[in-house]
């Protein structure tokens, strides 16, 4: 009924505006069009990984450390950017409910007693310097008719607006589980380097001493031993720059936490964490449209502006409003509900702009342009998006690729190390010649540690990249289709 009544007022509209050559929206319109996606997948990625589900909601428990699930369930308790993002959710739903609560009639009523003197001229007698106390009652109603649809528009815009806010939060919980995720490898990562720079200086400690004695045989000269004793220093640095690493890297895990200082200290070494074993699901670029909440986000503050557009476009047809009081209004208190005193009035209003300077106009171009923002964030986002999963896919090829050449490495190194023990305990080696040996051995597992810990962050950004098992509603019907 509401819309065979809207089209029934539209050409009387027009024709008003028409006739009286009021203010109207003629040349007006917004430019941006939302970029289109391919149902299938791009040739660049199609190949690179297998097809497979998208990624669960829960998608760290594959790292293989089940306390990682439990910081990042501290994270979003205490983040103090979680909260802020939850607090614009809050606030977008609070102007929903004001926009809203502007589509229905309002009443009040009220109450007033007014003692004061009347003018000799305001006294119907004529004699004035008579003291009165005046004593009114009333009940007062309004309503602004919707005819064109306006305030619903006005009502949807500030719905999506708070989809969009919505989203955003669960956008922000995806980047601060990620983060949470990168964080904990790289304290695993700064472990194991410490680790290995340890073993290192045990190696040339045993150097020293070694060359120490073969300098007092007469074996080795005083240059060979400065050089171990250099190298040793040397190490000794570079570890403790490896255990300030770990404790840089649990402050910076303890403050995405939401934690103190103290928090840091508390948290143990991580689990040898492994990749997550990703792969591309089928329909890719189609399918993220929904996977992505920063991509649904950006839609919906699309179809806000669009129902922004369509409100304010509504402001150059006439409007209609009705405001009607009832009460009572006595000078002396026993009249006060008397029959007499009681009052009503209904006054209906029609509005039409007829001349602004340009007000109007001005802002159906801001809207327009807001809605050309929207459109235009929304397109970065989406390309983003896609650069996102093609890049985590080819670093994570990469990685896989480096890192079985750099087991092969290892396994070498380890063999030779073994071998060499064998010799020098045979005696067909010397002491100096299996600790050179273990050397290599430390700087390919040192290598192979950094190639493990960029394979697990790879595979987190590409679990990220495919929106970390968010899956939003579709969009309803009221967007529209001709962006």
């Amino acid at each position: 009924m509401h819309s065979i009544t809207r089209l029934m007022l539209a050409p009387l509209a027009a024709s008003i505006l028409l006739a009286a050559g009021c203010v109207n929206y003629a040349g007006i319109d917004h430019q941006g069009k939302l970029l289109a996606v391919a149902d299938a997948p791009s040739d660049s990625l199609k190949d690179k990984l297998p097809p497979a589900q998208w990624p669960r909601a829960d998608w760290w428990t594959s790292l293989g450390d089940p306390r990682l699930g439990a910081l990042i369930e501290e994270a979003y308790a205490s983040n103090p950017d979680l909260q802020e993002v939850a607090a614009r959710v809050a606030k977008a739903n609070a102007f929903l409910d004001l926009r809203d609560a502007e589509r229905y009639p309002e009443m009040d009523a009220s109450a007033s007693v007014t003692r004061g003197r009347l003018s000799r001229f305001e006294d119907y007698s004529g004699e004035g310097h008579k003291y009165f106390t005046a004593r009114n009652l009333a009940v007062n109603f309004s309503y602004t008719f919707d005819l064109w649809g306006g305030q619903r528009a006005a009502w949807e815009s500030a719905l999506n607006s708070a989809r969009a806010a919505e989203v955003d939060l669960q956008s922000s919980r995806l980047i601060l589980a990620t983060n949470v995720v990168k964080a904990y490898n790289q304290l695993a990562y700064a472990w194991q380097v410490s680790e290995l720079n340890q073993r290192d200086l045990e190696r040339l400690s045993k150097l020293v001493d070694l060359t120490d004695s073969r300098y007092g045989s007469g074996l080795d000269n005083l240059s060979q031993l400065k050089q171990v004793q250099s190298l040793k220093a040397r190490s000794e640095s570079t570890l403790i720059g490896a255990n300030e690493d770990i404790e840089i890297a649990r402050l910076q895990l303890s403050a995405l936490i939401g934690k103190g200082v103290d928090r840091a200290h508390t948290l143990e070494r991580p689990s040898n964490l492994q990749a997550s074993v990703v792969a591309l699901p089928a329909q890719l670029p189609a399918q993220l449209l929904g996977r992505r909440p920063d991509i649904v986000a950006a839609r919906w503050r699309v179809e806000a502006e669009t129902k922004n557009v369509e409100a304010v476009k509504t402001t150059f047809y006439p409007n209609i409003n009705l405001v009607a009081a009832a009460g009572s209004h006595a000078l002396t208190g026993d009249a006060l509900f008397a029959g007499v005193s009681k009052f009503w009035n209904v006054a209906p209003t029609v509005s039409l702009p007829i001349f602004d300077a340009g007000r109007l106009r001005s802002d159906l171009k801001a809207g327009n342009a807001e809605l050309d923002s929207s459109i235009a964030q929304y397109n970065r986002v989406l390309n983003s998006a896609l650069h996102e999963v093609a890049i985590s896919v080819t670093q994570l090829r990469s990685f896989e690729q480096q890192i079985v050449v750099q087991r092969d490495a290892c396994s070498i190194a380890q063999s030779s190390y073994d071998l060499s023990q064998s010799r020098y305990k045979a005696g067909e080696d010397t002491f100096l010649d299996a600790l050179n040996i273990e050397q290599q051995l430390i700087q390919d597992e040192m290598r192979l540690a950094f190639l493990n810990s960029k394979h697990i962050d790879s595979s987190v950004s590409l679990m990220a990249a495919l929106g970390g098992g968010f899956q939003a509603p579709a969009l309803e019907t009221a967007q529209s289709s001709d962006l």
